[in-house]
């Protein structure tokens, strides 16, 4: 079976920093950026992409979905 690894595109402009996303990740890889996006806003990004499972936990939970997971084999 085909190893996978996920890895997520965040659209820093629209991401409101809610932090929703970060509490339903199970594998704890993403945080919020210390800079802002263009609105002011802290926005999320991966922070521990070795971690990433692709589960998509996080595209789902995003309540303006801005994030979009992907899975690639290793």
């Amino acid at each position: 079976m085909a190893k996978f690894r996920g890895a997520i595109v965040v659209d820093i402009e629209r991401c409101k920093g809610c932090g929703v996303c970060i509490t339903a990740c199970p594998c704890k890889v993403i945080e919020l950026a210390k800079e802002v996006n263009g609105k002011g806003y802290n926005y999320a990004f991966m922070a521990n992409p070795e971690a990433c499972i692709g589960c998509a936990s996080c595209g789902i939970t995003c309540p303006d979905g801005v994030i979009k997971v992907y899975k690639k084999a290793l």
